[in-house]
Order: C-alpha cells, then structure tokens, then sequence
C-alpha cells in the first residue's frame, strides 16, 4: 500500500446565497439560512488516513473526500500551482462551502 499522509482541510469561503440566486426563488423554506452554519471561515481540520474529522459536515466530506484520498496518497493537481494543495468546493447548490485542502508532510 502506498504511504498515505495527513491532510489539513481550511475553510476558506462561505458564500451566500443570495448572490448566488439574487431575487430568483430558490425554492427554500422560510427561515433557511442564506449562509452554511455548519463552518466559520478559518476553521482547519486535520483528516487522518480513513478518517472523517470530528465535527465536520458529513455532506462536505462525500463532496471533496476524492481530492482528500488523492493528496494522502500522493497526488498533485496540474491547475493547482503548489504542489500538495488543492482547493474545492461542497455541492451544495444554495451555499456552497470553499475548502483548501493541503498534503501535511511528516
């Protein structure tokens, strides 16, 4: 088996959804809230081999764990330019969540 490394996932970026829908329905109920509470930009994570970080959206972690498993075992991006590091986003079409996900070197 390949070695497989520790990697630091940061949250980077919220954005809400109201600039991403504007004045168009989006479909939501009452009361949804515009920007995931589930992160505070800022917030770091370290994701060990086979692991899922305490606390962190279980949604999110399905969305970027291929990026996530690719780092551990080696992998670059070739539109990243440093090596080790990649940054991603969760799926969610309302308020996405923007992630830097980086190699940890041991």
């Amino acid at each position: 088996m390949a070695a497989t490394h520790k990697v630091k996932i940061t949250v980077v970026r919220k954005l809400d959804m109201r600039r991403l829908w504007g004045d168009e329905d989006a479909g939501v109920v009452d009361g949804f809230p515009p920007v995931c509470d589930a992160f505070q930009v800022g917030d770091e994570f370290i994701v060990a081999p086979g692991q899922m970080p305490a606390g962190f959206c279980s949604g999110a972690f399905a969305d970027i764990y291929r990026y996530v498993s690719g780092l551990q075992r080696g992998a670059d991006y070739s539109w990243m330019a440093r090596p080790g590091e990649v940054t991603v986003c969760c799926t969610d079409g309302f308020r996405p969540v923007v992630f830097k996900l980086e190699r940890l070197r041991e």
